[in-house]
């Protein structure tokens, strides 16, 4: 029996159904699911004939336009000004290091040059210090040879007596300067 508050509504068979396939498949009563059916589309606010759902497209459109314009103010406000700072932030920095081996490079030359400079000069200093110290040995051994020489001279001068001829006193003085040229 039906209540005051309750009506009846006429619909064809074929919907009916329908209706009951639906309310088979969701495991409720023709009355709820229809009850629940009448609630949705008053909460969703939706059209039962826009099957393709034109609300709930126009709405994701908006969402999405609302993103993308939330991604380009983003875009704009932060992550253009960063990529442009960061660029010029490396160009900076690619400027700083070629100026950087450019010099170093250069320093690194000139060090190389001079220390080439440096191991001639060192080679023509150890050139002139063997060649001194063989003049320094030569020089030591013609002052023995004429020490020798000189003491030949003097012994023999002294074991010439009064009696020796100037012409043996003269030969012994050019024996004596004939050994010092030899030297």
């Amino acid at each position: 029996m039906k209540t005051s508050e309750e009506k009846s509504i006429r619909f064809p068979l074929s919907v009916h159904q329908k209706l009951q396939k639906l309310a088979l498949k969701h495991g409720r009563t023709q009355i709820q699911l229809f009850m629940q059916m009448v609630d949705y589309f008053y909460r969703t606010k939706k059209d039962p004939k826009d099957i393709n759902d034109e609300l709930l497209k126009n709405t994701l459109a908006d969402n999405h336009k609302t993103y993308i314009k939330f991604i380009r103010t983003q875009e704009q406000d932060l992550l253009i000004p960063i990529k442009t700072e960061i660029d010029r932030m490396i160009e900076s920095q690619r400027k700083v290091l070629n100026c950087f081996n450019e010099q170093v490079l250069n320093a690194n030359d000139n060090l190389l040059n001079r220390q080439e400079t440096q191991i001639q000069k060192f080679a023509e200093t150890d050139k002139v210090i063997r060649i001194i110290a063989e003049k320094l040995e030569i020089k030591e051994k013609l002052k023995q040879k004429f020490l020798y020489i000189l003491n030949t001279y003097i012994k023999t001068r002294d074991q010439f007596g009064l009696m020796t001829s100037a012409k043996e006193k003269e030969e012994l003085v050019q024996e004596t300067k004939q050994q010092v040229s030899n030297l």
